[in-house]
């Protein structure tokens, strides 16, 4: 009797064992770094030395232009895959943000060096991505709850990926300038007051991450 409870007791703690196990597995599923979303992530980031050779050693606007567009609005197709698959990740979520503003900030910065874009334009986009992106780091560093992207900020880099290309695209010559400069001016105006707009917005948000992220840490 006593050796039948006994089989009983380690089966059962078998299963308990493998099911406790299945659920490390689940918990820690977020924690994946070799995602899809993350491999494409990578790729676009890895596009950036192209960009740029194709800017200054190349001397090819136009398909630098393209490029830098298509590396843009490529991010929607790995935040479409992540949420439509279930392949969202920690990393991810910090690693597509880094991703996304080094575009903004090589992107422009280098358009701005090669004098395809005005510089109260490029300065503009490059301090806001500084600003914002030194305080979110800062406050990261000071333990502040991480929060999403709200729907501006999604809508004002939408808009600006799409209009910074074009304008890069319109400062060369060749006959869809003219089109690529007055869609382009189109996107970047709206995206421009839109990306400060919601620096500030961001501001209580960054407070009160940074508030509920030190008491989760326990930190004063």
């Amino acid at each position: 009797m006593n050796e039948g409870s006994r089989e009983i007791s380690v089966d059962d703690l078998c299963e308990d064992a493998r099911h406790d196990a299945t659920l490390v597995v689940v918990a820690t599923d977020g924690n994946r770094v070799l995602t899809v979303p993350n491999v494409l992530t990578a790729l676009r980031l890895a596009c950036l030395p192209l960009y740029l050779w194709l800017l200054f050693s190349f001397d090819d606007r136009p398909l630098a232009a393209l490029l830098l567009g298509f590396l843009g609005i490529s991010d929607w197709v790995d935040g479409y895959v992540a949420r439509r698959f279930n392949q969202r990740s920690d990393f991810g979520s910090v690693f597509d943000p880094v991703v996304d503003r080094l575009l903004f900030l090589v992107g422009t910065g280098a358009a701005l060096i090669d004098g395809a874009l005005p510089g109260w334009l490029a300065m503009s986009v490059l301090a806001r991505e500084l600003l914002v992106g030194g305080a979110m780091a800062i406050a990261t560093v000071f333990g502040m709850e991480r929060f999403p992207v709200t729907t501006l900020g999604k809508r004002y880099t939408f808009l600006l990926m799409v209009g910074i290309p074009l304008l890069i695209l319109a400062a060369g010559d060749h006959p869809t300038s003219q089109i690529a400069g007055i869609i382009g001016w189109l996107c970047v105006v709206p995206g421009l007051a839109l990306s400060y707009v919601t620096g500030v917005l961001y501001v209580p948000k960054i407070r009160a991450g940074l508030v509920s992220g030190r008491l989760k840490r326990g930190l004063p």
